[in-house]
C-alpha cells in the first residue's frame, strides 16, 4: 500500500493490519522496521509498545485522513492516550514523522494493494 500527502509518494511499504488478530499482533516480533516500512492499523484510536524491542512513530487520523495527534519517538512499554476521533493509526520507524515533515492537519491518502 502507498501513502501520499499533497500528491508526493511517501512510501510504497506500507501494510495495513484490518483484521483483530493482526491488529492484536502489530509489530511484536519484529526487530525493527526498515526506512519508510509502516504498519496501517486500522481501525484503530489507541496502541501500546509494551513487549517492542525498538522505539516508533505513530500518526492518528481521522477517517478522512486527517492528522490528528503525532507521537515521535514513542519507547517500548508506553500506551497512548484514547483518541476518540482517530480512526487510523500509521506506526513507523523512529524520526519518519519529522523526515516526511508530517504536521497536526495534514491529510494523508492510501493507495491500496497488499493488506493482512
Amino acid at each position: 500500500m502507498k501513502i501520499i500527502k499533497n500528491n508526493m509518494l511517501l512510501t510504497q511499504k506500507a501494510t495495513r493490519a484490518k483484521t483483530w488478530l493482526a491488529r492484536l499482533k502489530g509489530l511484536l516480533g519484529k526487530e525493527a522496521l526498515s526506512p519508510n516500512e509502516a504498519l496501517v492499523l486500522s481501525p484503530c484510536n489507541s496502541i501500546h509498545t509494551f513487549f517492542m524491542r525498538f522505539p516508533i512513530d505513530a500518526i492518528f487520523m481521522s477517517s478522512k485522513g486527517k492528522v490528528l495527534h503525532l507521537y515521535s519517538d514513542l519507547k517500548p512499554n508506553r500506551l497512548t492516550v484514547l483518541h476518540l476521533r482517530a480512526k487510523e493509526v500509521i506506526e513507523l520507524p523512529a524520526g519518519t514523522i519529522k523526515q516526511w515533515n508530517i504536521h497536526v492537519g495534514d491529510i494523508l491518502k492510501f493507495e491500496e494493494d497488499n493488506d493482512v
